[in-house]
């Protein structure tokens, strides 16, 4: 008899030991299950109405997203995240062209010029802007956290891409994702800057019947600060980072470039009536110079892309793909 009550006693000390380690695991699993919740809001890096860096607070992973600045819409639709556009600004990209067709997505007036009222309508839990919309920052914060990303030149197209897309890619948690979506393009560049070595160049922007040339400070500063060429167009100490500065076709042949570049504003923006860029180029001083008779008068050949949308993973890959087929061919 005693035998047999120490057997019932140590299996019953075997019983509670189990069941506390038991209990000890369920509570550990809990703990871990809490710190590994996802959380509800998240700080990024953005700019405000006065262009300069604070932190935001957003929610994380909203499931509304209103986007007013086509590099953004274009990093959300590479991350996959078309469902959460609930309004976007006008486009006439043919990539992203499906959001103006969607009934669900509100719109939301142009990349300039937002139509708040449609904007509060659609009850956002974030919006997305650019700088054309800075103006608007402070009216459109009243509605919901404003996100509102650029290119820093400083940096250059791709890091700013890069940095650009893993604010974006933060708030939804897909920053592994983000990282894939830029693989390859520092090697593509690396290719072109390898072409351009010694080249010189001078990159401008037809518009209004007239020839501006772009510094290294705004629009199409990837051909000179990562594609590799000398920009020999302007003094770097002038402003051109908005439409640049108007020049004489005798300005381009006493510069004498290896290439000269060209973006078609007009043609970008859907200009009515206005006269292509090959029209107002190919005239008898510019056909006289070297770059011209060398065949290196070279048309950007996705001139809404590098005037509307820079910035996006798809725009940065068609960017990038106009130079290669130019140049690389």
């Amino acid at each position: 008899m005693k035998k047999t009550g120490l057997l019932i006693l140590a299996a019953v000390m075997v019983l509670g030991l189990s069941a506390c380690s038991g209990s000890n695991e369920t509570n550990q699993s809990q703990t871990e299950a809490v710190t590994k919740a996802e959380p509800s809001v998240v700080t990024v890096k953005t700019l405000n109405g006065d262009k300069k860096e604070v932190d935001l607070e957003v929610p994380f992973d909203p499931k509304r997203v209103a986007v007013m600045d086509m590099a953004a819409l274009d990093i959300l639709d590479q991350l996959g995240l078309e469902e959460r556009v609930v309004g976007a600004s006008d486009t006439s990209l043919d990539y992203l062209e499906k959001y103006m067709e969607k009934e669900q997505v509100a719109a939301l007036g142009t990349i300039k010029e937002a139509d708040m009222e449609a904007v509060m309508a659609s009850e956002p839990d974030v919006i997305f802007i650019g700088g054309r919309l800075a103006k608007s920052y402070d009216a459109l914060s009243e509605i919901a956290p404003v996100v509102y990303l650029s290119i820093n030149t400083q940096l250059g197209t791709l890091e700013s891409v890069r940095k650009n897309a893993g604010i974006i890619a933060s708030i939804f948690g897909l920053e592994e994702q983000a990282d894939q979506l830029l693989e390859g393009f520092e090697e593509r560049l690396a290719a072109l800057a390898g072409f351009s070595t010694d080249k010189t160049a001078i990159v401008g922007m037809v518009t209004s019947g007239g020839f501006n040339v772009l510094g290294n400070d705004g629009r199409c500063s990837l051909i000179s600060r990562e594609a590799g060429f000398e920009n020999i167009g302007v003094d770097a100490e002038i402003d051109t980072s908005t439409h640049g500065n108007e020049a004489s076709f005798e300005f381009v042949v006493e510069k004498e470039p290896d290439y000269v570049f060209v973006l078609d504003r007009d043609a970008a923006v859907g200009t009515e009536g206005a006269k292509l860029a090959q029209e107002i180029m190919e005239n008898e001083l510019i056909m006289g110079t070297e770059a011209y008779r060398n065949g290196n008068l070279i048309y950007l050949s996705n001139p809404a892309v590098w005037y509307t949308a820079e910035g996006g993973i798809r725009a940065l890959d068609q960017m990038i793909g106009d130079l290669e087929f130019a140049l690389l061919k």
